[in-house]
């Protein structure tokens, strides 16, 4: 690993200069940046570690919102009750990085900005809607959690922008979500396909609104719009999971690889998600 300079700076503006710099990468958690240093494949001219900018680490609950920041290692959310109540799907997947001693390193920030179509967060992300708050030398901006990748390993960020936070909705009372995956291996292993589910229920369990999040399945995670909809004014009966993995397996555009075939990835996505539905519906007070 070739040595590279080393800054810290305490203002997200400092960051967002730093980062303009041609050769300077960002360190959030630094699982997959110090672990390309080291193979080769990246080779930093500077390391911008913004873990010491106010709000970048911890969970705060304001009146509305639940509101991570972006440096938060994925083990410490699961410490805040509120947003496991809220947002059990969220922790479930966020919690499925790498092994227990990365979780305590991992950040929400780099699974979303390295980009891999695997990532586990980002499928239970795009289900709850969650929104990032951008930092650039511009000033701040807002974009919703699928916008941030644009291929594999590519992110839309400009130069010197860096997320700083994300935010979730607070929930009603009858509303939950829920995060699969498959992987060829019990433990530890790169998602084959993840689906994330979010659903709103009413006293009758009857479905209000859902949104679906579906991973590993394209070049990009997914928001599916279309089997959300399939879902909203059902009881998820038979019928209705069946339009759900009928719209997710519409959208699946994957590759066949050792780990699994574009066939066999599209039916699992299909299958996942009607599962996730049923828990996300449990948690949620549905009525079956």
């Amino acid at each position: 690993m070739s040595q590279s300079a080393y800054r810290a700076p305490m203002t997200a503006a400092e960051a967002a200069q730093a980062l303009t710099h041609p050769g300077a990468r960002a360190l959030s958690g630094g699982t997959d940046l110090l672990v390309q240093m080291k193979s080769g494949r990246a080779r930093p001219e500077a390391i911008i570690d913004l873990k010491r900018i106010s709000g970048a680490i911890g969970v705060r609950e304001t009146a509305d919102s639940f509101v991570i920041g972006a440096m938060t290692p994925c083990a410490a959310l699961g410490e805040h009750e509120g947003l496991v109540k809220a947002w059990p799907g969220v922790v479930e997947a966020a919690n499925l990085i790498g092994s227990t001693q990365v979780q305590g390193r991992a950040t929400l920030a780099g699974n979303v900005c390295n980009a891999s179509p695997a990532a586990d967060s980002v499928p239970a992300l795009i289900a709850a809607r969650a929104v990032c708050r951008i930092v650039g030398p511009s000033g701040e901006r807002d974009a919703a959690v699928e916008d941030i990748a644009a291929g594999p390993g590519k992110n839309t960020l400009s130069a010197g922008e860096f997320i700083l936070s994300f935010t979730l909705p607070k929930r009603p009372a009858r509303a939950s979500d829920a995060y699969l995956r498959f992987i060829p291996r019990t433990e530890m292993d790169i998602a084959v396909v993840g689906v994330g589910v979010s659903l709103t229920v009413d006293e009758a369990g009857i479905v209000t609104a859902a949104e679906v999040g579906l991973g590993a399945v394209a070049p990009t995670a997914l928001r599916v719009v279309e089997a959300g909809a399939a879902l909203v004014g059902t009881k998820l009966d038979d019928a209705a999971l069946s339009a759900l993995s009928r719209a997710v397996e519409a959208v699946c555009r994957p590759i066949s690889d050792k780990r699994g075939t574009a066939a066999f990835r599209t039916r699992t996505a299909g299958v996942l998600a009607a599962r996730a539905a049923k828990i996300a519906y449990a948690r949620a007070g549905g009525v079956a």
